[in-house]
């Protein structure tokens, strides 16, 4: 099985901050929320954000703004139809059949582009569509926790990320491993 992280290794970007963007165009008044945003991304970027953390101050804030003005069914297909040239190309190159992305990136954007791509696992974050509450995040340490509670012991042949810091469980875990930096492949193990 290869396994890959999906912002800044598969997609060009971090699609969360994009999706971001893309609701702002729609509700202006979102802008409000930039600063809390890029600081949440800078942090996350850096490695200087806990789970719990990321819990307690920036997951209350998205669910309770996204409950007055997201679709979770229709406005993924719309974000990706402006996105989908963002795919980087090497991945279809390489990609087979049982391939596993595993992100913090919210399940209600990921299911339609691992629809596209014709990718069939998928491992995170989790919203309840009906509510808009997250039910898990899928960040550092609970990316490898959430690979054992639906995998098991299920060997990772290579694994693909942007960010070793932040991955690094699922590095150990690999037979092989390889950093993504722009198009640049750099096996790491």
């Amino acid at each position: 099985m290869n396994v890959y992280d999906f912002d800044n290794t598969i997609y060009d970007g971090e699609s969360t901050f994009d999706l971001f963007l893309f609701y702002l165009k729609k509700k202006p008044s979102l802008i409000r929320l930039l600063p809390t945003v890029v600081k949440a991304f800078s942090r996350y970027k850096k490695g200087k954000i806990s789970i719990n953390e990321m819990i307690e101050n920036y997951i209350p804030l998205i669910e309770s703004e996204g409950k007055k003005f997201a679709d979770l069914k229709k406005d993924p297909v719309e974000f990706w139809d402006t996105h989908m040239d963002k795919i980087k190309p090497f991945y279809k190159e390489i990609q087979k059949e049982d391939d596993l992305i595993i992100t913090a990136s919210p399940d209600f954007t990921m299911e339609e582009i691992c629809k596209r791509l014709g990718i069939k696992y998928l491992l995170s974050t989790t919203v309840n569509k009906e509510t808009g509450k997250f039910e898990r995040i899928c960040l550092k340490d609970n990316k490898l926790k959430a690979f054992f509670e639906f995998y098991g012991d299920a060997e990772i042949e290579n694994f693909y990320t942007d960010s070793p810091e932040n991955d690094y469980p699922l590095i150990e875990k690999a037979q092989h491993a390889f950093i993504v930096k722009g198009d640049k492949i750099t096996q790491v193990k």
